[in-house]
Parts: C-alpha cells; sequence; structure tokens
C-alpha cells in the first residue's frame, strides 16, 4: 500500500528514522523491500539520504534490495551519501560487493565527483582506496572529479586527485579560473 507520492509504510519508516518498524517491516512477505516512489527513490535510497545506518544496515542485508537502485534522476544510494559526506554509510555501501563505485548519475556525476565537488575529503580518499574505481572519469559537461575540486577550491580534494589525473595545459573546459586542466 503507497500513498499519492508513491511512499510505502516502509518508505517513510527510512525516511523517518524508525528502525524498529523498518524491521517489522522487512519481515513481512508483502512487503517490497525495493518498492519505488513516485520520485523513483527506494527505502534504501531514502534511509541513506537521511542518515539512517541500522536502516540501512537491515536493508542491505534483505535480498529483496537492489544496493545500485537509480531514482529518476540517476542517483544511487552510493553517491548519495558520498555527496552527504557520510563516511559510516559510504564504508557499509561498499562492503557490498554488488555495490558499484563508478555508477554515474543522469549527468553523468559518479559518487567520486558527488564527493570532490562538494569537498568530502574523507569520502574521496575511501572510495580512491579501492581499485575499481575511475578517478578521471568526466561528467556530461566534460568535468572531472579534479576540476569540480579546483573549481571550488577544495584544496585537501585537490591533493588527493591531483597525483591521480595528468594536467594537460591543451584540454579545453568551461572554468575561466582554470588554465585549464
Amino acid at each position: 500500500m503507497a500513498d499519492h507520492t508513491g511512499q510505502t509504510p516502509l518508505a517513510y519508516s527510512a525516511s523517518n528514522g524508525h528502525a524498529e518498524v523498518a524491521k517489522i517491516l522487512l519481515g513481512r512477505a508483502e512487503v517490497d523491500p525495493d518498492k519505488r516512489c513516485n520520485n523513483g527513490s527506494t527505502p534504501l535510497s531514502r534511509a541513506t539520504g537521511y542518515g539512517h545506518e541500522e536502516i540501512v544496515k537491515a536493508l542491505l542485508e534483505h535480498e529483496g534490495v537492489n544496493p545500485n537502485s537509480q531514482d529518476n534522476r540517476g542517483q544511487t544510494p552510493l553517491l548519495r551519501v558520498a555527496s552527504n559526506g557520510n563516511e559510516g554509510l559510504v564504508k557499509m555501501l561498499l562492503g557490498r560487493k554488488a555495490v558499484s563505485p563508478n555508477k554515474q548519475d543522469n549527468e553523468g556525476q559518479t559518487p567520486l565527483m558527488a564527493a570532490a565537488t562538494r569537498g568530502r575529503d574523507g569520502v574521496v580518499k575511501i572510495l580512491l582506496g579501492r581499485q575499481d574505481v575511475t578517478p578521471g572519469t568526466p561528467d556530461d559537461r566534460g568535468h572531472t572529479p579534479l576540476m569540480s575540486a579546483y573549481a571550488k577550491g577544495h584544496k585537501r580534494v585537490i591533493e588527493l586527485l591531483e597525483p591521480l589525473e595528468a594536467v594537460n595545459p591543451k584540454r579545453k573546459c568551461e572554468f575561466p579560473i582554470l588554465a585549464c586542466i
């Protein structure tokens, strides 16, 4: 059963941090743990967006949950927590083998790009600790995580990314303050 926005009782409990209610609902056979709301979000994406670790853990343990589900904007739970800077949830999600750390949203943004753009150096460090993360992946505008970190002035993120992406003085970009990378 869902309301006019497509939210189910599980989605509400995931959003509001009601872990005990979420666990009861997850124990019921008729509850779809991956049911999408009208905006495409799932209980997992809602719980990660609000930083509810206990609920995220319970959802990740449920076999019916897709940890790479994308909402209508193409954002995955990992991209959302990377953007928010929640290092604990980033580690929790990356602990699940099925989680793709390079999945791009509708604008081509990866979790690394989201973290770099917002200066989440702890999350950037965690993501770069994985061998399967591609640090130079550009978004749909052609910007890389390093370019975004330069544009936003995130010094610690730049220090983490710069050794991984070659500086190219002939590369064209949209950032006039960069002499271009």
